[in-house]
């Protein structure tokens, strides 16, 4: 944390030659959306003047209450090393709020620090480091986006094999420059398909992480000639893209999942964590897995988790605990795709997990074999359950599920609703190819 102030602003500003700032924000489909101000307007931009039109952005304000102003976040300044020396390009990340000051209610970023808050006066700090994937494949002559590619490298293999290894170095680098610890970074099983890992933080700094993570990739990639896409199943004969969440709660400066006298290395606070989180998977997975393609990767033999156990020996159930132990516990949430917006979904994580700890709510037994393979039988003794298998399911049990609604509130909850019930129906009015290629010809 560099707590930065203004006057500390403008001198790197002045010092680093800036130009241009952007004004970032996060929309509440998890787009990044920003407004661009010049070197002379920074002092307006630092005293939160900057005004949008927030009926203009998907999910956000009503025409009647439109006005919305971008209040920086002074210790996420940045400078994009990838823009000219002269006139650099800067960025801040912003929280939205309304024309009196008060936070815009439906702003993903302020749904995340209101139960970032609530765990504090708890005495309890999240820890969260995403494993994000991505697929990078050729763009066509227009520079459009293809699914094309004719690497067929697999899981960390090097160059020559690995046709992105040029690329994905530029983005590391480029992510170390903007202030990002990285700690891997490797092919990952599918062709095309790669992963970079950086060190963990709070929940806040993770969910910002992840936004300026996406937004390197997809800018480096451009400038090699490639498309970046986390989009979770872009190709249906390989792996999809997840981004696995680790998770761990510090009180006092000290991670409380550790305890060396359980047989898993687990404390009573870490599985009433896990407790909280299975009981609104359900609900949960609609905000980890917000699009009709996320549903794509849940299928059994390409390694995501279909099914709701946990385990410290097997690597493929919902949740993993990594064999780490000491400061590194944590538990591995293995659900949640890229295509979520982070900030909400690291909210309903950490306020489902405290729900369990508040309510000590233990979680199941923990199920150490496959279970893929056992029978329908096998799996309705043990009470195992399923993830949900589409949107439109996901959706049903977020609308059950009245705690996760408290946490995003109201409008925000009937806003994401209303849009996943419209993307759904969308979807299932398309005729697809493989339609056309089985019926038309025999119909």
């Amino acid at each position: 944390m560099y707590n930065y102030t203004k006057k500390d602003i403008l001198n790197m500003a002045e010092e680093e030659d800036v130009g241009f700032i952007r004004l970032q924000f996060t929309d509440i489909y998890g787009t990044m959306k920003n407004m661009a101000v010049t070197m002379n307007q920074l002092k307006k931009a630092l005293d939160n003047k900057c005004m949008f039109d927030g009926s203009s952005i998907e999910g956000f304000s009503r025409t009647e209450e439109s006005d919305m102003y971008l209040y920086p976040d002074l210790d996420t300044f940045a400078i994009f090393p990838w823009r000219p020396q002269q006139g650099k390009v800067a960025r801040f990340i912003c929280d939205v709020r309304r024309p009196d000051g008060t936070p815009y209610e439906s702003d993903p970023r302020y749904v995340l620090k209101k139960v970032v808050r609530e765990a504090a006066e708890m005495g309890y700090t999240m820890n969260a480091g995403p494993e994000c994937e991505f697929f990078l494949f050729h763009t066509n002559d227009d520079g459009l986006p293809t699914t094309i590619t004719h690497e067929q490298g697999s899981y960390f293999d090097v160059g020559p094999l690995d046709f992105g290894e040029n690329a994905r170095r530029d983005m590391v680098l480029t992510l170390e420059d903007m202030g990002f610890e990285i700690e891997t970074s490797h092919h990952e099983i599918a062709p095309a398909q790669h992963e970079i890992d950086f060190r963990y933080d709070e929940a806040l700094a993770t969910a910002d992480n992840i936004m300026t993570f996406k937004m390197v990739v997809k800018t480096i990639a451009k400038r090699h000639g490639l498309h970046a896409t986390f989009m979770p199943k872009p190709k249906i004969e390989v792996n999809g893209s997840g981004m696995h969440i680790n998770l761990s709660l510090a009180k006092d400066g000290k991670n409380i999942f550790q305890d060396s006298t359980d047989q898993n290395g687990l404390s009573r606070e870490a599985y009433y964590f896990m407790g909280g989180l299975m009981k609104h998977m359900k609900a949960i997975t609609c905000i980890t897995n917000p699009t009709v393609n996320s549903y794509k990767r849940f299928v059994p033999g390409y390694e995501a988790p279909v099914y709701m156990t946990w385990s410290a020996k097997t690597r493929e159930p919902l949740i993993r605990i990594p064999s780490m132990r000491g400061d590194g516990t944590r538990i591995e949430l293995r659900s949640p795709d890229p295509s979520a917006n982070p900030y909400l979904a690291l909210a309903v994580l950490l306020a489902a997990g405290m729900d369990g700890i508040k309510n000590e709510i233990m979680p199941p037994e923990s199920v150490d074999a496959d279970v893929q393979s056992m029978t329908d039988e096998e799996k309705k003794r043990l009470n195992i359950e399923a993830l949900p298998k589409n949107l439109m399911e996901a959706v049903s049990e977020l609308e059950k599920d009245t705690f996760i609604q408290d946490v995003l509130g109201a409008d925000l909850t009937a806003k994401l609703i209303e849009t996943h019930k419209n993307e759904y129906h969308e979807y299932c009015m398309q005729v697809t190819e493989w339609e056309i290629n089985n019926y038309l010809h025999k119909l």
